[in-house]
């Protein structure tokens, strides 16, 4: 249970650093939500858009650190990121990655 906790919420990487090296933050949640709050400077991308957007992301050619509202969306994000040979990392919420830059 707690590897299964861990692979959602807790990549095992130092994700400040990797902002810091230049990786993208990507907010899977809705316009709306978004245009709430988010990260200074993150892209908007919602969950169910990801795929029809993956030449664009694979053209960032960097990391990409999901985030979203609580965690789910952004793991899922991150999930079909990487089987698609894109590095990439859960944040969780939005909060917690606005923390990372």
């Amino acid at each position: 249970m707690f590897g299964f906790l861990k692979k959602l919420f807790g990549p095992g990487v130092d994700l400040a650093e990797k902002v810091r090296e230049g990786a993208i933050i990507l907010d899977v949640r809705s316009p709306g939500e978004y245009a709430s709050g988010h990260v200074k400077g993150s892209k908007n991308i919602p969950l169910g858009n990801i795929q029809s957007k993956m030449s664009t992301i694979k053209k960032w050619n960097k990391p990409v650190i999901t985030c979203c509202a609580s965690g789910m969306r952004s793991g899922s994000a991150a999930s079909v990121l990487n089987r698609n040979g894109v590095e990439a990392y859960n944040a969780g919420p939005w909060q917690k990655a606005n923390r990372l830059v």
